[in-house]
């Protein structure tokens, strides 16, 4: 019989995993952070979208052209995996694979570089002969800021009249023996759950994370719509889902 905590820790790795778990435990819910809306069932916060301020678009443009020529480099996904980017849990089906880099989540934790994200978004595709394995097609980039960042400091990395960065939050995950109730139709643990509150999260029994990871934006420079290549939430057609991030990357 495998333990609560083991179960926890896979779960969160499905998710995307966190940066250290107890800390993520005992932290409270970032405060001073983005005025947001919840998307994704309440699990997600985002920031909004401001009014456009003289260089905005210059600056959103260079971080699009920073992000290009970048993934460029790593059109096959191969050559990602030999410079330490790592895929993480590919046997699971996902809309989109983010291949990251650990070494550049953690500098991206203390400066933003347009020209070094912390991961790189891959959409599976179909083997090409029988016999071959399935392979990986660059879609975009992703970066990274940590979770107590504010809003100035997220408008100062992207800007936020264009980018809208998110927050994975309020996560309530099950006691022993309710791990199956993550999947159902009208869960109240995990990602799709009805639970959004420490208060409710221990009155069921379970385990209450105010967040994982930190703040993320895309940036999908292939796209030829502006609202494309800034796409987030249910606007984003390649799709949100960070349960592909390495249980150990630093945010």
């Amino acid at each position: 019989m495998r333990s609560p905590n083991f179960q926890s820790v896979r779960y969160l790795a499905i998710l995307g995993g966190i940066f250290v778990l107890l800390v993520l435990v005992h932290t409270k819910r970032v405060q001073g952070a983005a005025s947001a809306v919840d998307e994704m069932g309440g699990h997600m916060t985002m920031t909004e979208l401001r009014p456009l301020e003289a260089g905005d678009k210059e600056r959103a443009d260079a971080i699009v052209a920073a992000a290009r020529k970048f993934a460029d480099r790593y059109t096959d996904y191969r050559k990602a995996l030999g410079d330490g980017y790592t895929i993480f849990h590919p046997e699971i089906k996902q809309n989109v694979y983010h291949f990251t880099n650990n070494a550049e989540a953690l500098r991206a934790a203390f400066r933003f570089d347009p020209a070094r994200p912390t991961s790189l978004l891959y959409e599976r595709t179909p083997a090409g002969d029988a016999g071959s394995k399935p392979g990986y097609k660059l879609v975009g980039v992703m970066y990274t800021a940590p979770y107590r960042a504010s809003e100035e400091e997220l408008n100062r990395r992207a800007p936020l009249s264009i980018a809208r960065w998110h927050l994975h939050t309020d996560l309530c995950l099950p006691p022993a023996g309710e791990w199956a109730d993550l999947d159902r139709p009208g869960a109240r643990f995990g990602a799709k759950g009805s639970i959004h509150t420490e208060s409710a999260c221990e009155a069921a029994g379970g385990r209450f994370l105010p967040h994982l990871f930190g703040w993320m934006v895309h940036v999908y420079p292939y796209e030829t719509d502006p609202a494309k290549v800034w796409a987030a939430g249910m606007e984003d057609a390649h799709g949100m889902q960070h349960d592909s991030m390495p249980a150990d990357m630093p945010m």
